[in-house]
This record gives C-alpha cells, sequence and structure tokens, in this order.
C-alpha cells in the first residue's frame, strides 16, 4: 500500500513539470490587493452552472457556503461539452447567465479575449491547493481565469474476463489482438480517427500541435506532419489496415460503436477516459484499468489532458462573491466529495493520499498516465486544429490517403485557418 501511495504522490506532484507549457504568473500575485467581498454588496443568491448529472454534491456544500456568508445557491446543470460555452455567450450579456461556471481549461484562451470570462487574483495558499500544471492549464496570457476541479486523461480499460492484466507494451497488445480478433471479437480498440485519442501515438513518436516559445506557444510552429507526426500516423494506419479495428468506429458514431462492443463482451480492451468506467461497469464487465501501454518505440502514449475548472463570468454583478464561492467549493473536503459522486479525479494535493483516491483503480491509472500527458492547448489557436486532423486522420485509416500527405494538407490547412482567423 505505501509503495502504491507513493507512486501516486510521485505521479501527481510530476505534473507540476507540464507548467512550463503555459505562461508563468507573478509569485503571490494574489498577495497584492486580495479579493475582499463588501458585505454592503452582498448578493442575495449566486447563479452556478454545473455539468449535467454532477451537480448532487452542490446540494450539501451550497447549504454550507449559505450557512457561512447568507448566499442562496441556485444551481442550474447545463451540458459541459457542447452547450456551456455557448449559453454563456448569450445569457451572460443578456443578464440571464451565471455567476460561476464550470468549463475545460482548453476554451479559456477564446472566453478570456471575448471578456466572457473574468480573471481572477487568488492567495498564495489557494495556489498551493493545487498540482502546478493544473494551475497553469487554468491560466491564459499570464493571468489566472479559474480554479480546477478535476483532471482526465485517456487510459487502458480491459476486460477482466477476456485480458487477465493489463500488458506493459503495444506490441504485446498487438500480438494479442493478431490471435483474438475474430468472428466478431477485438483484441484492442481506439479512436484514433479522432485527433483527441490520436494525439497518444502521434505525440509518443515525436510529434506535437505547437511548439513552446519562451514559456508560451507558438501557434506558428506546428509539428503535425513532422518525421515523428507521420511515424505515429503511420503506426495508427497499421492497425485498421490489418482489420484490428472495425470499419464501424469511425466518425462521429464510433464512440457509440466502441462502447457497444465492449459492453457487449466482444472487447478484449479499449483505450478510453474515466468517463467511460461507469457505464462499463454498469453493462456488467469486470473492468481493469492501468496506464497506457508503451509504444513499440519504447516510449509512453502522449495523451492529452483535460483540466476542468471554475470559472466567474465576465457578466456577473458579483464577481468577488463568486471567486469567493469557487475557493470555498474547491477546498479538500468538499473536492472529496464531488470525486466520491462524480470519480472526477480531483487535482487538490491535499488528496493524493486520501485512500478515498489512492485505492481507487481508476483514479489511481489516470494519475499515473497524468505524468506522460500532455495539457491540451488552450490557445484559441487551438481551435483551426481538430476538424483538418479528424478529416486527414479519416482519410488516412480509410485508405484514402497515405500518412504523410494527409498530415501535409491538414498542417496547411491548420496554417491558412489560423492566419485568416487570428492574425494581428
Amino acid at each position: 500500500m505505501k509503495k502504491a501511495l507513493s507512486l501516486l504522490m510521485v505521479i501527481m506532484l510530476v505534473l507540476g513539470a507540464l507548467a512550463a507549457c503555459g505562461p508563468n504568473r507573478e509569485e503571490g500575485s494574489g498577495d497584492k490587493g486580495e479579493k475582499k467581498a463588501d458585505d454592503a454588496n452582498k448578493p442575495e443568491k449566486l447563479v452556478v452552472w454545473e455539468d449535467k448529472e454532477k451537480s448532487g454534491w452542490l446540494d450539501e456544500v451550497g447549504d454550507k457556503f449559505e450557512e457561512e456568508t447568507g448566499i442562496k445557491v441556485e444551481v442550474k446543470e447545463v451540458e459541459m461539452a457542447s452547450k456551456m460555452k455557448e449559453q454563456l455567450r448569450l445569457d451572460g450579456p443578456a443578464g440571464t447567465g451565471p455567476d460561476v461556471l464550470t468549463l475545460p481549461h482548453d476554451q479559456i484562451g477564446e472566453l478570456a479575449l471575448a471578456g466572457h470570462i473574468a480573471p481572477l487574483e487568488v492567495d498564495g495558499d489557494i495556489e498551493k491547493r493545487f498540482t502546478e500544471s493544473s494551475m497553469t492549464a487554468e491560466s491564459y496570457d499570464g493571468k489566472l481565469y479559474g480554479l480546477p476541479k478535476s483532471s482526465e486523461t485517456p487510459v487502458f480499460v480491459y476486460n477482466k474476463a477476456l485480458m487477465e492484466e493489463a500488458p506493459k507494451t503495444m506490441d504485446e497488445v498487438y500480438t494479442f489482438s493478431k490471435d483474438f480478433t475474430k468472428n466478431g471479437n477485438y483484441g484492442f480498440l481506439a479512436l484514433w480517427d479522432n485527433f483527441y485519442f490520436a494525439h497518444a501515438p502521434i505525440g509518443g513518436f515525436g510529434g506535437y500541435v505547437f511548439a513552446e516559445k519562451d514559456g508560451a506557444l507558438d501557434a506558428k510552429d506546428l509539428g503535425l506532419n513532422n518525421e515523428g507526426a507521420v511515424e505515429g500516423t503511420e503506426y495508427i494506419q497499421k492497425w485498421y489496415k490489418e482489420g484490428l479495428f472495425p470499419k464501424g468506429i469511425i466518425g462521429e458514431n464510433g464512440g457509440s460503436a466502441l462502447d457497444g462492443l465492449f459492453g457487449e463482451g466482444k472487447v478484449a480492451s479499449v483505450m478510453n477516459g474515466p468517463w467511460s468506467f461507469q457505464g462499463y461497469k454498469d453493462a456488467g464487465i469486470d473492468i481493469g484499468i492501468s496506464a497506457m501501454p508503451k509504444l513499440p518505440n519504447g516510449e509512453p502514449m502522449k495523451t492529452f489532458m483535460g483540466v476542468k475548472g471554475w470559472h466567474v463570468s465576465g457578466y456577473s454583478e458579483n464577481k468577488e462573491w463568486a471567486q469567493k464561492f469557487i475557493e470555498f467549493i474547491t477546498q479538500d473536503e468538499y473536492a472529496k466529495l464531488r470525486f466520491e459522486q462524480t470519480q472526477e479525479v480531483p487535482t487538490n494535493q491535499g488528496l493524493i493520499d486520501d485512500p478515498a483516491i489512492a485505492e481507487n483503480p481508476g483514479a489511481k491509472a489516470v494519475a499515473e498516465q497524468s505524468q506522460y500527458a500532455v495539457p491540451m492547448p488552450n490557445i484559441p489557436e487551438m481551435g483551426e486544429v481538430w476538424d483538418p486532423m479528424a478529416d486527414s486522420l479519416q482519410t488516412v485509416v480509410t485508405g484514402k490517403q497515405e500518412p504523410k500527405a494527409a498530415l501535409d494538407a491538414a498542417v496547411k490547412q491548420i496554417e491558412e485557418k489560423i492566419e485568416a482567423g487570428h492574425s494581428n
């Protein structure tokens, strides 16, 4: 047990090494001009947007905040993945939006530039509550725009009835799949026509999205068609060419097809994120979870890491109290309560050794894989990457184009879109 806890401590703390991927803030920035909400301007309530089916814990925590401050908390569930950003753009200016909302960190740059979310100033004790990399993910252009609530990254999920233990290398997974894939059964599946998942092998072989320059990301330096990216895409191509992935897991319906096959017991292992664990358990699958096996070049899979955070709306008339609220709800005890209800892994350093997390196989796997993960770029130019990469990957996996040509075409399109939409 000590060994496991020690490993988890190292894993979660090593996330701080990724901090160079984002902007640096001045140390102790929150110590000057600390936010103090004026009781005379205390609102009757704060409106909070939480993700769909994840707000139950806020009933208890909201009551405690009201006991302490006298401010009621009105919680509304909004689908974060596809609706929250757009709804903020409409409801915020109309005066019907939230005071506090939750967002994935890769949307911060775009929303900060437009003034949809407000910058925060927190004191040093609050900053130290979280891993350094998760705080960096919540920052843009030298300013902090949110406090982290959880992190996630894809991991290796397997059916214990079909695979006794997680392989250490993808070569082992490949060998297993060659033997197991027949009669509608598959040894391993991944959504590698989707760049979110495909970044793992592409990055592991040496590709990258934007290069780092002077502590920031350089949108003019793309590494998506370099030698490593081509090699990683050739590796992806191999699984489709040899029939190890079915044709039905390509495109928008790929995720549903993958989950369906795994839930039916026809797939021994998949690459998927922590959002999938409960659904697989509900389907009656006895799942094992581990970090992704290493690539044939001996390197780890460089999965994308996402950080979800709490943010203050740029339209809120109660910004100081909204900040006090997110400082309140991200305390360790409440972050733990949220984890117990949602299974989304918090980035609070004070919870690293907590048995609720340290002894949870899914949380441990996410934390272990996170040491190799790359935070998704949160600069606005990242929005120009997804569709061209998805289109090009799909031409590769369907046999319509070779990797080098497909990636060259994607990079050209990305560069043109960045030049057209983001040049000063």
